[in-house]
């Protein structure tokens, strides 16, 4: 029977070449010379990105979603928190990276899939999903489905198609 595993992952080393990639960019723009503003990754879950001002905090957030969508990855794993001011006249935004699939979320997956009145069944196991059915056509359906509802707040990948 066909299945597949519907996750919420993020490639992080894609993500690593996205902030070094958003560096770059950030020290040679002109409205950043002569300036400190760095985005520091800790390689796993979490960014924080360190500027002279908040102007500078919320532009290099959004250098970093724009070359997250130019590398494919998605947006709606990112959690950027508020800028904070961290001493010496200098501002602080920690950015949260989501990765897997939690219990509340799997809830509302599940029943999108079960009032889809397509003929799968669904099976949350570890951080993942597993969608079963009969036919090729209803799971990418279902996959389509999910993809396109407003209530799934997270970015959603197909793994392991048998």
């Amino acid at each position: 029977m066909p299945s597949f595993d519907l996750v919420s992952s993020l490639d992080l080393g894609e993500m690593k070449n996205t902030v070094q990639m958003t560096q770059k960019q950030i020290n040679g723009r002109y409205d950043f010379k002569g300036s400190d503003c760095t985005l520091d990754f800790n390689g796993t879950d979490q960014l924080e990105i360190k500027g002279d001002s908040e102007y500078q905090v919320k532009a290099a957030l959004g250098i970093l979603y724009e070359n997250m969508g130019k590398r494919g990855l998605g947006l709606k794993c990112v959690d950027a928190k508020d800028i904070m001011p961290s001493g010496n006249q200098k501002f602080k935004q920690t950015v949260i990276l989501n990765s897997g699939i939690d219990k509340e979320k799997a809830k509302i997956i599940n029943k999108l899939i079960k009032s889809s009145g397509l003929k799968v069944t669904s099976q949350y196991l570890d951080e993942k999903i597993r969608i079963t059915g009969k036919k090729i056509d209803d799971l990418q359906a279902t996959f389509k489905n999910l993809k396109a509802d407003k209530t799934v707040e997270i970015d959603l990948r197909m793994e392991n198609i048998k």
